[in-house]
């Protein structure tokens, strides 16, 4: 019974000492004063006591000197555990001060911490300052996620309308410049032959500063994101600009973040954003965003890249098979060839733009694919076609439409082989078409295609000399436009 009596007081000292050590600062002081000051008043109560009541105070040396080790002792106790208590608030101090250098930095804590300062008021101006970052943190964490949740939207809606890569390109780096804060944004690409970059889609600034400009590679500022293959911060660069070209060194700003564009682990271009519209650098969250944004930019690349392969593929296709059933009639064989350079060249010479002039050579290519459809009996008659016969020729530009529309990069082919039989004066198939509503790539590639048809030999009569054609064309003013007439007069006799 003592021993378990002795065990059950050793366990409540120890669950005594553990609530002491987990109690707070000030039940810790107030015990440690109460041990301190009890030895002390104790005695001088003792002697208080016996002195009013024998008006004297009867202490042996021995009783002294055990009363002062006494004193002393309980005194020393409560000043060794008051000493670790304050250390540990010390220690508490510091750490704070250190974790509050790494977020200021050494320069400026020195001025937040002011040396004539105590431990608690540190401690105090330290909590505030962190607490204060981490208020800081914890909004612009939510900025970040909305940002992300904006851009992740805004492009979601850009890949669900993709038309093509150039409009998505676009859509990219608005948003990602917007989101950042940037000043200018670029997508830049690779160009294999030369190991050099270009601009190809910049938001912020005109695009006519890059016309014809390339950057090599390692002698710019992105070439260690070509080397890490991975989102870097470049704080302050060389400017890029050609070496016979000076203007260009102050197109780019700084700070620049930036990102490759990687296919199977390839770079073929990067994007980046270039200043900050608030003077502050980029961050690591940042950097992560960007290159997000980057792998989709791949991917759509890859995607662009893999579509227009099997446009291309699907377009031979249709030629390989308008050229089939021009083969058919020998009357008309290279006919599709002569009409696309003769559009081509009065397309330039007219001054249409590069994009429409390259849509109008593809059209005059299969412009009469829908031919397919057509009897073999009509297409080769010898003599003038009947009225039902001549019903079926005139569906076959309704044909070749019908076969090209389902391909979304040859949809911009759907008006010109359409309409390339229509008349100013309505006249003419499949829709009737008058003046304005007959585009001018489908005049050009009419008119090529009537000068071809004259001038050539045809089962029901023989070719016409130029002059003649030419005389022909003036008679049909109001059926077709003259003005294209004038460009095809003036290319046939230059040459």
């Amino acid at each position: 019974m003592k021993s378990l009596a002795k065990i059950n007081m050793k366990s409540i000292g120890k669950m005594k000492m553990q609530s002491l050590e987990q109690s707070s600062l000030l039940v810790k002081f107030h015990v440690l004063f109460v041990l301190i000051t009890i030895v002390p008043l104790g005695v001088l109560m003792y002697l208080y006591f016996q002195f009013s009541q024998k008006q004297y105070i009867e202490l042996t040396p021995d009783q002294f000197n055990n009363t002062l080790i006494f004193v002393a002792v309980g005194v020393l106790a409560g000043y060794l555990s008051m000493r670790v208590m304050f250390n540990n608030l010390v220690d508490v101090t510091n750490m704070t001060a250190d974790r509050l250098r790494e977020v200021l930095g050494p320069d400026k804590v020195q001025e937040f911490l002011k040396g004539d300062e105590n431990e608690i008021a540190v401690l105090a101006r330290t909590f505030n300052e962190i607490t204060s970052r981490l208020e800081d943190n914890i909004q612009n964490l939510e900025m970040t996620k909305k940002t992300l949740q904006s851009v992740l939207t805004r492009v979601g809606q850009g890949i669900s309308n993709l038309r093509n890569i150039d409009t998505f390109f676009d859509l990219i780096v608005e948003t990602v410049t917007e989101a950042l804060a940037g000043k200018k944004g670029f997508i830049l690409l690779v160009e294999p032959s030369r190991n050099e970059l270009y601009v190809k889609t910049v938001y912020g600034m005109s695009s006519k500063a890059f016309d014809k400009q390339f950057i090599a590679i390692e002698r710019s500022p992105f070439a260690p994101v070509f080397i890490a293959r991975t989102a870097l911060i470049i704080p302050q660069i060389q400017y890029l600009h050609h070496k016979d070209d000076p203007s260009q060194q102050d197109v780019f700003d700084y700070p620049i973040i930036c990102a490759p564009l990687l296919l199977r682990d390839q770079a073929v271009g990067l994007l980046a954003v270039s200043g900050r519209k608030n003077d502050t650098s980029f961050h690591e969250e940042e950097m992560v965003l960007l290159m997000n944004l980057a792998t989709q930019t791949s991917i759509a690349i890859e995607n662009s890249r893999l579509n227009n392969d099997a446009d291309r593929t699907y377009f031979e296709t249709l030629a390989a098979l308008a050229m089939a059933v021009e083969a058919k009639d020998s009357y008309s064989r290279g006919h599709l060839d002569r009409v696309g350079n003769l559009s081509v060249r009065i397309a330039q010479h007219m001054g249409m733009a590069p994009l429409e002039v390259g849509y109008l050579r593809d059209a005059a290519k299969i412009h009469d694919v829908g031919k397919i459809g057509v009897t073999d009996d009509v297409l080769t008659k010898p003599s003038q076609l009947n009225d039902q016969e001549w019903a079926m020729m005139k569906r076959h530009p309704e044909i070749g439409e019908s076969i090209i529309k389902p391909i979304t990069s040859l949809q911009p082919l759907c008006d010109i082989v359409r309409h390339h039989h229509e008349k100013l004066d309505g006249s003419g198939y499949p829709d009737g078409l008058k003046d304005a509503d007959i585009k001018l790539p489908v005049r050009i590639l009419a008119i090529a295609d009537i000068y071809d048809a004259l001038t050539t030999n045809r089962p029901y009569r023989g070719a016409m000399s130029h002059d003649d054609a030419v005389r022909v064309m003036r008679d049909m003013a109001g059926k077709i436009d003259q003005k294209v007439v004038d460009a095809l007069l003036e290319i046939v006799n230059k040459a």
